[in-house]
């Protein structure tokens, strides 16, 4: 199967790299190789490991650079970056790059259940393993539902959205992406039926908690900054609000040195910053990009370097 996606922002991300032609780099969200096949143009004696947790995409990677021996492709979730490179005698690597979110191929692929448009089984897995979207619509509490929808999908109308799937699920369990999305239309108001989709939101929610891709990405924030030699950089391209504040957070945390009172005379914490960033804003598409690929107008990249 073809896995196709328009890698964002690619020559910002790859160039924030700052590629050596014989460094070690990890691309943590491979998909389809748009990103790791631009790293790998630009490598001579060095190497590229490309990691995804999704089937299809790991078929994809391995039949693209097949004939490439500067390409290692890993299947496995990039929350375990570390010892996923550890098991492969890797300690140490020169930059890593982290596309977060859910690509194109499997929001274009109907039965994958990421997508409102399309009618299919209610599913939502990265992986495709583990939990699905349907068994958390049919068997979590109000509250929970309530709590997913308004967190992670920052919908202030999750009160009345959990309330309407709690009670169609008592007629009949909710199986469908479009029965899913018709319920969540019914529990808003008129008025935000007419300012785009009314199932978005919740439907990013659902997708944020099948996955637990908060959790994940910060694990592997963690593991990747860990794994980065001296001068090494790591380059993430987040799309919503969450994973950029998640990120921004982490690499401003990683920039602090001193963290003693303003009124202390001399430090003694002893905090040195481990990292400066490269960009203090984070870096969006430009309009001819985002001409050629509407999915690009949420993302931002940002990119910090680990002293």
């Amino acid at each position: 199967m073809e896995f196709s996606h328009i890698p964002v922002l690619l020559n910002e991300a790859v160039d924030g790299l700052a590629i050596k032609e014989n460094g070690i780099y990890v691309d943590g969200t491979a998909g389809g190789g748009g990103h790791s096949s631009e790293i790998l143009s630009r490598l001579t004696t060095g190497r590229l490991i490309s990691i995804d947790q999704d089937p299809d995409a790991i078929s994809t990677l391995t039949e693209r650079f097949k004939h490439n021996e500067n390409s290692i492709v890993i299947k496995g979730n990039f929350a375990n970056i570390k010892d996923l490179l550890m098991l492969r005698g890797v300690g140490r690597v020169d930059g890593v790059l982290l596309d977060i979110g859910v690509s194109s191929h499997q929001l274009d692929t109907a039965e994958r259940g990421f997508s409102f448009h399309m009618d299919a089984p209610l599913d939502m897995r990265m992986s495709q393993s583990g939990t699905t979207a349907e068994e958390l619509v049919n068997t979590l509490p109000y509250a929970e539902l309530r709590r997913i929808i308004s967190t992670y999908g920052e919908e202030k109308f999750a009160a009345s959205i959990a309330k309407g799937i709690v009670k169609a699920r008592e007629s009949e369990p909710i199986t469908t992406t479009l029965q899913l999305a018709e319920i969540i239309k019914d529990n808003v108001p008129q008025k935000v039926r007419r300012d785009g989709h009314p199932a978005r939101k919740t439907f990013q929610a659902l997708r944020i908690a099948v996955n637990d891709e908060l959790g994940v990405l910060e694990k592997g924030l963690d593991g990747a900054f860990e794994l980065l030699g001296s001068g090494g950089r790591l380059a993430v391209i987040t799309f919503h609000s969450l994973e950029d504040r998640l990120v921004k957070q982490k690499m401003a945390s990683w920039c602090q040195g001193c963290t003693c009172p303003k009124d202390f005379p001399v430090c003694v914490c002893g905090n040195l910053p481990k990292a400066n960033l490269v960009n203090r804003k984070p870096i969006c598409a430009n309009e001819t990009e985002l001409q050629n690929n509407a999915r690009a107008r949420s993302a931002k990249l940002r990119i910090c370097e680990k002293i």
